[in-house]
């Protein structure tokens, strides 16, 4: 009875939808494979996300704020991005992020840091391009998988909030 209950209100709620992008000079001209974008498609897919689309950015500021504002337009969903996030200098991915969006979230960037002690090395941010909640994750595919794991349970409220908040209590 009550799993059949929690299978009704599960049905109510409207798809997750996530994209991935992936910030790499290597990937986009060949060099290197997409581990990273691989591996953060996995774990959202078995977290119930449904990843829509995964795309690569070269490595700059500019590439990823004018990558990070298409993927936006007209979506409702999480965006996580892999790579730039470092002391590299052509780690530019947490200016281009912030060059885009409207609100900082702060707590999740924060969060994801504390993963491991070289997340004390990721200046990745976190924050909302309209109804978008784009995340900063590092490059590697074992560093991107961890940081988004720590705040995993959290992003499904979070993303719905940005449609719609004006109601807390969902009616079933």
């Amino acid at each position: 009875m009550v799993h059949h209950h929690h299978q009704e209100n599960d049905s109510d709620v409207a798809p997750l939808h996530a994209k991935v992008l992936t910030v790499s000079d290597g990937v986009v001209h060949g060099t290197r494979q997409d581990k990273s974008g691989e591996a953060l498609e996995s774990q959202l897919t078995a977290a119930g996300w449904t990843v829509v689309e995964r795309t690569v950015s070269e490595d700059g500021e500019r590439p990823v704020a004018e990558t990070l504002r298409r993927l936006a337009e007209g979506f409702h969903g999480l965006i996580v991005t892999t790579g730039g996030t470092g002391f590299g200098p052509r780690d530019r991915t947490p200016e281009g992020t912030r060059a885009v969006i409207d609100r900082e979230a702060p707590g999740l960037a924060e969060a994801m840091r504390l993963v491991n002690p070289l997340g004390r090395l990721s200046r990745g941010v976190a924050g909302t391009l309209d109804a978008s909640l784009i995340l900063n994750t590092p490059g590697s595919s074992k560093g991107c998988v961890e940081t988004v794991d720590a705040v995993l349970d959290v992003l499904p409220h979070a993303v719905r909030l940005l449609v719609d908040n004006t109601d807390p209590h969902p009616h079933h």
